[in-house]
């Protein structure tokens, strides 16, 4: 059992995370802008360092310290804010909760960066297909721009910690997040099949709640020392209609780098299968009839 700071717990995918890690015996404490009272929440504005080292030491008798951060507040995605808004928001909340944990000591960090880094909306096209973590990040938005140099700062914070031989060796991890369903978000899906370009701008992708907070038990479990980042989807796209009519209508040039199946995701999420042991359960398909 661990004891786990989640960041954003009351958010669409991190009550979803808290309530896993509960269920799988650790003992879970949520810091949030707002949220439920209760002894296993803290009221903490990220934006605001002191308080960040604050309720990750201890607060009052709820808890002396966490052993890992799993950190997922954020303005979710772009257009909700101003793009300034949006940028001061993300990136402070970010080096707080990344500066705070390592001074700390705290050498376990697994948080959420997004799917936006991989060149969302795609009105440039991807590279190729299926998209994976090994071409350089391509920003499109402010949004996306501050998940891009949250990555960079995660992997200069990795270096120094390793350079200063601070000990055990620190692990930050990234996970690329397709975008969140609820289960009850499940019953639009039918309706995409009609304009092909309506999901296109994230590859028709998308991650159920629960396989998002399976990932995050995984890296917590299985992470390496030091920084990587690794997509996390579903197994399979948004679409009835076949991978090869998506591609041929909407990004016919695109190389495909793989045998494709008929709905397999195009966001690959074959790293996060190999080295975090990562197994979507969850397909829209099962829900909807």
């Amino acid at each position: 059992m661990m004891r786990i700071a989640v960041t954003g717990s009351s958010g669409k995918l991190g009550s979803v995370v808290a309530r896993e890690l509960r269920a799988a015996g650790h003992r879970v404490i949520g810091l949030d802008a707002a949220g439920t009272r209760g002894p296993d929440f803290v009221e903490v504005q990220l934006t605001d360092y002191g308080q960040v080292v604050d309720a990750l030491t201890a607060v009052g008798d709820r808890h002396d310290g966490v052993d890992a951060l799993v950190h997922l507040a954020a303005i979710p995605a772009p257009g909700i804010r101003s793009d300034v808004a949006t940028f001061h928001n993300n990136m402070i909340a970010t080096f707080n909760a990344f500066w705070a944990a390592t001074r700390l000591g705290i050498r376990r960090i697994v948080y959420a960066s997004s799917e936006t880094v991989l060149g969302l909306p795609f009105d440039v096209p991807p590279p190729y297909v299926p998209v994976d973590e090994e071409y350089p990040p391509r920003p499109e938005s402010v949004y996306s721009l501050v998940k891009v140099l949250e990555e960079r700062m995660a992997t200069e914070l990795v270096r120094w910690s390793r350079e200063r031989g601070e000990g055990p060796e620190l692990s930050i991890t990234a996970l690329r997040f397709s975008n969140v369903m609820w289960p009850e978000d499940y019953a639009a899906f039918p309706s995409f099949d009609d304009d092909p370009l309506l999901r296109k701008w994230n590859l028709w992708g998308y991650v159920d709640a629960r396989d998002g907070a399976q990932a995050v038990q995984c890296a917590l479990a299985k992470a390496a020392p030091g920084f990587d980042r690794f997509i996390v989807a579903a197994a399979d796209t948004v679409m009835s209609r076949t991978n090869a009519e998506l591609l041929d209508a909407v990004f016919p040039d695109v190389p495909r780098h793989e045998p494709i199946g008929d709905h397999d995701t195009l966001l690959s999420i074959d790293k996060a299968r190999r080295l975090l042991g990562y197994a979507p359960r969850f397909s829209w398909r099962d829900a909807v009839g």
